[in-house]
């Protein structure tokens, strides 16, 4: 073989060669982009709406979800983010707890649908992305199965004000005795058969009776919003219930590889322009705040 023949040959050889190696022969990894943020009552001292988000930003965090209905001006709110270039990346609907969209009581219901419809108009003057909503609660006078048609139905007639607002309807997993599975929820979020209802999925929620890697996978791509924080079944077992909580994060049993795996398979975690992950659990001053950022590096490096 000459020695052009030679170079010929090796140069078709080279397609045969994995695109999943690197030059170092492993594997690539994907691009995570996921961006960091923070629940705004985690920050705490008396400061200000804009020195707030200013610490937030030399804390290594990029965003912040807040309440709505809120007593805070939205144009305090709004002047502080373009000073500071945090994002206001979501609102929490602040009073569906109080107001049941599956009470029995029609004029309930009909305050939680306002609540829910402030939240949209206020994420439309921020520019959020979506609403975290809390549809209903299950227990022994508001069933299961009128749960779920009474918040379905509450919601779909938030519909046409989210499509004008722009701003999704994220339902939550939390511990109201509803949607207990990633079925469950899945089914929820597609029987409405409208791309402005999501879910926001909180990691350490289902710990206590699931397996948040498993809800990933099930909720792929509904999934618009990520809680992050972590839940420990042995404190929960040894000091009780809510003391699963009381655990920094990576220290109790999200199974955070198997979950930053998930989310790289259904997408969320490598998604181009980068989806949001926020932090839901103790915050404080600035070195807390900076322990939180740094913890969520760890697990999202995972």
């Amino acid at each position: 073989m000459t020695r052009r023949e030679f170079i010929a040959a090796s140069a078709l050889a080279l397609p045969a060669l994995s695109p999943a190696l690197s030059l170092a022969g492993r594997t690539r990894e994907p691009k995570r982009t996921l961006r960091k943020a923070v629940m705004f009552g985690m920050v705490g001292g008396d400061l200000t709406v804009a020195q707030k988000f200013r610490l937030l930003k030399e804390c290594g965090f990029e965003g912040v979800e807040m309440d709505s209905p809120t007593t805070i001006p939205m144009q305090e709110i709004a002047a502080a983010a373009k000073d500071t270039g945090i994002v206001v990346h979501g609102l929490v609907d602040s009073l569906h707890w109080k107001f049941h969209l599956n009470s029995p009581d029609a004029a309930v219901r009909a305050k939680g649908l306002e609540a829910l419809e402030t939240a949209l108009r206020d994420g439309k003057t921020l520019g959020v992305a979506s609403i975290l909503l809390v549809p209903g609660v299950v227990n022994e006078k508001q069933p299961y199965d009128q749960a779920w048609e009474l918040t379905q139905a509450e919601i779909r007639k938030a519909l046409p004000l989210a499509r004008e607002c722009g701003v999704k309807i994220a339902i939550e997993n939390v511990w109201n005795n509803f949607l207990l599975s990633p079925l469950e929820a899945a089914r929820y979020v597609d029987e409405f058969k409208d791309p402005m209802v999501a879910f926001h999925f909180d990691i350490g929620n289902v710990i206590n009776y699931g397996y948040p890697d498993q809800w990933v996978r099930v909720l792929g791509k509904r999934i618009a919003k990520l809680h992050i924080k972590d839940f420990s079944r042995k404190k929960r077992n040894d000091e009780g219930l809510w003391k699963g909580f009381d655990v920094q994060l990576g220290e109790g049993d999200a199974g955070w590889a198997s979950v930053m795996k998930a989310l790289d398979e259904v997408g969320y975690s490598t998604a181009p322009a980068g989806n949001w992950a926020t932090a839901e659990v103790g915050g404080g001053d600035a070195a807390r705040l900076r322990t939180v950022s740094d913890q969520m590096d760890k697990l999202f490096a995972m």
